[in-house]
């Protein structure tokens, strides 16, 4: 409850007026400078005014209906006392309403703001803010972090990036080109903290024109520097992280790439045949961060390409990556399901890498082969081989470890995610390899010659769209007896090393709900006189 002001002390004017806004509203004040008949909240009427009233037209006077807790002014008149009075007094009332404001830190968006009519002198500076595709309130934002920045220092509040705050720079947003209608590349959609983004967008461009085109230069995405925190104490620290160019691979005209040695800023040009070289295909963003919310570096790669005047819109593709200090970045080979052509994911109880199996070289000898592996990538049935030379009077144990090795390598994996995006943590979605041990012979000397992976996947989710998802993976090893041979001083075993994927999804069944049971009972005397 608010402060109440007793019947035989009305306050006058002033006073209520500088006790809480909502005593300045009173929608029955009608006349200017004079007393409006029962209207109680009238500033203009006299105690003497107030005695002739019979009652309040507007008892009740509530500032914002829209807040949880809403200041309300109570007016009533005490026909009791002689003469009478008007009694005014202050309370706050709850909202029933479960769908209401708690705290306005944002006033401005309480109450619509006129626009601005544009005019002779401010008509430049309104084209320039509206004029483009999309558009944004940044001059809203700065005024009130200048109002923030002006606060005590003792207001325990700390300047960080939260998820999905756009990032700012220190003239804007961090922006990145994302489709609109008809995947045509807007370039003013800002890019959001921890929001990781893969986008591709078309771009008519004429061949003329490439070099006067912002978005095809590679200064276009370095040329501003990111906030390090946030823009409350941009005013004050000035922390400011640069944009790193990390990598710079050109590709021709061909589908050919060549990646350049040194990071050097290319800027479009046209060549000769109506050309443009050293447009921006691509661009890919690596920002990282610490717990705090704050950003420490920035590093984009580049793919530069060559437009012809063919008059078909390029297309580009955009990436942002968030990751953290002294953290290696762990590639994903889907989301969550496999693609194919993407290696598995495997690893073992402290290192995580990935399936690889023997590749196949061309002088075939498994002894100058050991060590050089090929990823397995799902969907692809593979094989390799190699030829090993065993003399007469070589060790079988140590021969059969030199072959074991060649096969499985030095750190074979334990386990094979299950997805494409297995996280280290959730034990459940990696699958332990199987394996098994084929031998012709226990007595004598037996040599690996084979491994055979078999990787069993199902189908996982929705029919809209499936994802890829490992179920089972079994590595058997095939040894050989290793006979004396008469012929000569040595012979050649053949070892093989082969990859096989099985699709063991159950045939998709529709699904139906149960038909509801008719519980009908008859009358006793339904088939009278029947029976």
């Amino acid at each position: 409850m608010g402060p109440s002001f007793l019947p035989g002390a009305p306050p006058s004017p002033s006073s209520a007026l500088s006790s809480s806004p909502v005593a300045e509203l009173c929608a029955c004040d009608l006349l200017a400078a004079q007393c409006d008949a029962n209207c109680c909240c009238d500033p203009d009427c006299t105690p003497e005014d107030f005695s002739l009233f019979t009652t309040c037209s507007i008892p009740v006077v509530i500032g914002d209906s829209q807040l949880c807790i809403q200041e309300a002014a109570v007016y009533s008149i005490d026909t009791l006392m002689h003469p009478p009075e008007r009694i005014f007094r202050l309370v706050n009332k709850i909202n029933p309403n479960i769908f209401c404001i708690h705290v306005t830190n944002y006033k401005q968006a309480l109450s619509f703001i006129p626009p601005e009519i544009p005019t002779l002198h401010n008509f430049d500076r309104l084209l320039k803010e509206f004029g483009g595709v999309t558009f944004n309130t940044e001059s809203d934002v700065a005024s009130d972090a200048q109002s923030d920045v002006q606060k005590p220092s003792d207001s325990n509040e700390t300047a960080r990036y939260e998820y999905g705050v756009p990032i700012q720079t220190s003239d804007a947003f961090l922006r990145l080109p994302a489709p609109l209608v008809f995947s045509q590349c807007a370039d003013s959609s800002p890019a959001g903290f921890l929001v990781e983004q893969t986008v591709k967008c078309s771009r008519t461009v004429n061949v003329e024109d490439c070099t006067a085109i912002p978005a095809l230069s590679m200064l276009f995405y370095t040329n501003s520097s990111i906030l390090a925190v946030s823009i409350l104490l941009k005013t004050i620290l000035q922390l400011t992280v640069p944009i790193a160019v990390q990598s710079v691979t050109v590709q021709s005209l061909n589908g050919t790439r060549v990646r350049l040695n040194s990071s050097v800023m290319l800027q479009p040009k046209l060549g000769d045949s109506q050309t443009c070289m050293n447009v921006v295909l691509c661009a890919s963003y690596l920002l990282t961060y610490t717990d705090a919310g704050n950003i420490t570096s920035a590093a984009v790669s580049f793919l530069l390409g060559m437009i012809q005047a063919t008059g078909s819109p390029i297309q580009q593709s955009f990436e942002i990556h968030f990751t953290q200090p002294d953290m290696r970045p762990v590639p994903l080979s889907g989301n969550p399901g496999y693609r194919v052509g993407l290696p598995l994911r495997a690893g073992s109880t402290n290192e995580y890498g990935q399936l690889t199996i023997l590749r196949s070289t061309a002088n075939q000898d498994c002894l100058v082969t050991e060590g050089v592996r090929t990823s397995v990538l799902f969907g692809y049935n593979m094989i390799s081989g190699c030829n090993l030379r065993i003399a007469t009077d070589v060790e079988c144990q140590v021969t059969s470890q030199v072959v074991l090795n060649v096969l499985k390598g030095q750190n074979f994996p334990e386990y094979v995610a299950s997805f494409g995006n297995s996280q280290a943590q959730n034990v459940l979605d990696w699958v332990p390899v199987i394996h098994i041990n084929s031998s012709s012979d226990q007595d004598a000397c037996q040599i690996p010659v084979s491994l055979e992976l078999e990787v069993k996947w199902t189908k996982y989710g929705s029919l809209l769209n499936p994802q890829a998802r490992i179920v089972n993976v079994t590595a058997t090893v095939t040894t050989s007896s290793l006979t004396k041979s008469l012929s000569g001083s040595e012979r050649t075993i053949q070892v093989l090393s082969s990859v096989t994927f099985t699709d063991v999804s159950a045939p998709a069944e529709p699904g139906y709900k149960v038909p509801p049971a008719i519980d009908a009972k008859l009358p006793f005397d339904f088939f009278f006189p029947f029976v």
